[in-house]
């Protein structure tokens, strides 16, 4: 995620009756800010000045070349001047990438001792932008819109959000996820329509048997199972005798086999299920706490949605303060005073929302018939976060969000799983009640890293529904809104 090459294209609005001198003065400001947008810290993605368009041909040009561009996650777009707009509808329609639109001007303060005709001939985005923002929304097209002077630190901080959304929904494009088995039997919400998946988020979900991952466990030398249990060690609580067990060097072996298979087949996530074992000697729990701290995408007991979702969401979260994992709402606490969700799994919860060292450890696991396996033990840190859900409805994709408060959880010697304790917004029963109107899946991707805004944004790039549950949420206007969303996409695909 690092490595890769990420731009977002600054493309300026204009036209050639200002004459040439106003084309090179609008030509300067924009390569100034599109300059200090990729400066910027908020940003984590390159920001290309491309030329000044002040023709339908050039601003074709540019989209389509956007499209092609493998490295092009998004345009960003202002109007120094007037831009007519039926030069862009062309190019707008061909536009298959993220747009934002930024309305700002490169002079802040209006210089009101100066002012005059040549200043105010320059500096038309008040108008221009609305030029621009009626053809976009004429055309129906998804955008972002920011507003402000683009040195404003909340400026900023809205194009980092949305440029992580870009780089999540590029990313898409090539996420590829691996099912090891297939999902659980008779569950509902980890089905869908992989089709469906492929045509509107882009995932290609690629189904195994679960002997093609053991046969991949097997040609793991032993060479490789030593190295990877010293890292162990050197990474973890784990004494000796615990990484002397010969389950820690099955764990390693699962782990060394699986990465290599997903290595091999360029695969950013994958699912497992504990009903579909044959070949295992015991559940992955180690080695899927370790590729998802790595940045894969996981999905318990094959499902393949939320892999893909969490994948995404450990995109928009690389490099910003805060883990991301695949989460579930295990069990309530419903004590009237302090309600509150402790959510977990049965191993398989991601190190990256660890506080402090997590523990190496190997306990039965009661379900699935194989042998204990190892996993990695520790709690969360308190703070905000949110967990985000999607499901298939039937005729769309539908990304469900609530925001929430992460608080100190109780000891728990009973119960050597990786887990998290947290108040939802506005409060349980409102927020419990929000999700199951809206179908939400009881797995999520849970992030300390990212914001409602950072699943919206995506959620807007691939055409998917979104509705939040956050601490303005009321049961009866959430109700109507799932009702005019209902109405709105069976007009829509109409």
């Amino acid at each position: 995620m690092k490595s890769k090459k990420v731009e977002l294209w600054f493309i300026t609005g204009s036209q050639h009756l200002y004459g040439e001198e106003t084309l090179k003065q609008v030509e300067s400001d924009s390569g100034t800010i599109a300059r200090a947008l990729d400066r910027s810290d908020d940003i984590p993605v390159n920001v290309v000045f491309k030329p000044v368009l002040t023709t339908a041909d050039a601003i074709t040009s540019i989209c389509l070349e956007a499209n092609n561009s493998p490295d092009c996650a998004g345009l960003i777009a202002w109007m120094h001047t007037f831009s007519p707009a039926k030069m862009w509808i062309s190019g707008l329609k061909r536009l298959h990438k993220p747009l934002l639109h930024f309305h700002t001007q490169f002079n802040r303060d209006i210089p009101w001792s100066e002012i005059d005709m040549d200043f105010m001939n320059l500096n038309q985005s008040a108008h221009g932008d609305r030029e621009f923002g009626y053809i976009c929304s004429r055309l129906r097209l998804e955008r972002k819109v920011v507003v402000g002077h683009w040195q404003d630190k909340e400026v900023l901080r809205a194009i980092g959000v949305w440029s992580r959304a870009a780089m999540a929904a590029l990313d898409a494009r090539s996420l590829k996820v691996a099912r090891f088995g297939d999902n659980m039997r008779d569950v509902a919400v980890t089905e869908g329509n992989k089709v469906s998946a492929q045509l509107q988020l882009e995932y290609q979900v690629h189904g195994f048997g679960v002997g093609d991952l053991a046969d991949a466990v097997s040609k793991v030398s032993d060479k490789q199972v030593n190295a990877l249990v010293k890292e162990y060690g050197d990474e973890y609580n784990a004494p000796a005798k615990v990484l002397s067990e010969p389950a820690i060097r099955e764990a390693a072996r699962i782990e060394a086999g699986m990465r290599a298979f997903l290595e091999k087949g360029g695969f950013k996530a994958f699912t497992t299920t504990f009903e579909d074992l044959h070949g295992l000697v015991q559940l992955p729990g180690l080695a899927v706490q370790r590729l998802m701290a790595d940045g894969y995408g996981f999905g318990a007991e094959g499902d393949w949605k939320t892999a893909a979702l969490l994948r995404s969401m450990k995109v928009m979260a690389a490099g910003l303060k805060g883990g991301t994992s695949f989460m579930e709402d295990y069990t309530y606490h419903l004590d009237p005073k302090n309600m509150a969700v402790l959510g977990a799994h049965m191993l398989e919860v991601c190190p990256s929302i660890a506080r402090g060292k997590p523990t190496l450890e190997v306990h039965p696991l009661g379900i699935g018939g194989k042998a204990d396996p190892a996993r990695l033990i520790f709690r969360t840190g308190t703070g905000n976060a949110i967990v985000a859900s999607m499901v298939q409805m039937g005729d769309r994709f539908r990304l469900i969000v609530n925001s929430m408060k992460v608080v100190e959880c109780p000891p728990m010697p009973k119960l050597p799983v990786a887990s998290v304790l947290w108040k939802p917004d506005p409060d349980l029963k409102t927020a419990a009640t929000a999700w199951i109107y809206a179908g939400g899946a009881h797995h999520t991707g849970f992030s300390q890293a990212l914001t409602a805004e950072h699943i919206a944004d995506f959620a807007s790039m691939t055409g998917t529904e979104f509705v939040l549950i956050d601490g303005r949420c009321d049961i009866e206007q959430f109700k109507k809104e799932l009702r005019w969303n209902d109405i709105y996409y069976h007009l829509n695909m109409g």
